[in-house]
């Protein structure tokens, strides 16, 4: 079943303990190692691959501009769509009980165990398979991300007012 995951990794495996440490969530380690020490490190491994991504693909923007993209790029929600696409969820080793409580689909989950993964081809094979996988399943999110940087709501919302000839609102600090 792990043959299959390496094969669409793309990474021939040394040490396939790695890749099984990568896909065990902790409700069935039982003592054995987790995802959890692997998920650090793939973060670390997935914020460089995608900040060099982000250079290559926008030479001219500033940092607050690709640190906008970035945020975009490595949330969870992003990572778990990766997950899903590469049918992480099918070869995760989960307790039945997480498995009946549907963590299989959660999107938290997936994501630390897609970090995992990205961890396990560092620890593997070096930062070339990793960063190739990076690439390979972010392209199009890099690209989707289109011309300009997202925003946060604030200012999208001033921009939204400015361009309708709208003042800018008068904010209030309500409560601490």
């Amino acid at each position: 079943m792990l043959d299959d995951l390496a094969k669409s990794l793309g990474h021939v495996f040394a040490d396939m303990t790695i890749l099984a440490e990568a896909t065990t969530h902790g409700s069935a380690a039982k003592g054995a190692r987790n995802y959890e020490r692997l998920e650090f490190l793939g973060d670390r491994v997935l914020g460089l691959a995608i900040s060099e991504l982000l250079l290559e693909r926008f030479p001219k923007e500033n940092e607050g501009a690709l640190a906008l993209r970035f945020v975009g790029l490595v949330r969870a929600e992003a990572v778990a769509e990766v997950a899903e696409a590469i049918g992480l969820g099918d070869h995760l080793a989960l307790s039945s009980s997480a498995r009946n409580d549907g963590a299989k689909g959660q999107i938290s989950m997936l994501a630390d165990a897609c970090e995992a993964v990205i961890g396990a081809l560092y620890l593997d094979g070096g930062l070339e398979p990793a960063r190739m996988f990076v690439r390979r399943h972010w392209a199009d999110a890099v690209e989707a991300s289109g011309r300009r940087p997202p925003q946060d709501p604030k200012t999208s919302l001033q921009e939204w007012l400015q361009g309708r000839g709208l003042g800018l609102p008068k904010y209030a600090v309500v409560s601490q």
